[in-house]
């Protein structure tokens, strides 16, 4: 059996991070292992990618720094009910799969922990940031359905 050492558990700051962090909690108990918990924001420019954003630069690092504020506000609170400390908690901005993906390396996590919604169909074709660190990965991944 595998042993881990270092578990990232990748969420969002929904009602559904509780489900995956109590998996991924689980999971470094059972191995002895750090847990550390990412959640990515993307940046408004790439959410609203195909308008033009340029002359809304100041109101955009307004927003973003505010977005920032909250998901960390949130990302504390559900970090501390599950003993992660400050230290071990990281909110990057980018593309979800390629941040969880650069923040695992640079970690040096050997088990990635993240939702999944199980698409079927178009869904799947298209695609999830799910299958995109799967398919990605340096380390393992356990996805956890939600």
């Amino acid at each position: 059996m595998t042993r881990y050492t270092h578990i990232l558990a990748a969420i969002d700051v929904t009602e559904e991070a509780e489900a995956v962090l109590m998996r991924a909690k689980q999971a470094a108990d059972d191995h002895g292992a750090k847990l550390s918990v990412v959640t990515i924001v993307r940046p408004l420019t790439q959410a609203y990618t195909g308008i033009e954003v340029a002359g809304l630069a100041a109101a955009a690092m307004n927003f973003e720094g505010e977005a920032r504020a909250s998901v960390e506000k949130s990302l504390g609170e559900l970090c501390t009910k599950f003993g992660v400390d400050d230290a071990d908690r990281h909110v990057q901005f980018g593309v979800p799969a390629t941040e969880i993906k650069q923040t695992a390396e640079q970690l040096g996590a050997d088990l990635i922990v993240m939702g999944s919604h199980g698409k079927h169909g178009l869904g799947l074709l298209l695609g999830s940031t799910a299958n995109a660190v799967l398919h990605g990965a340096k380390s393992d991944v356990l996805t956890i359905r939600v």
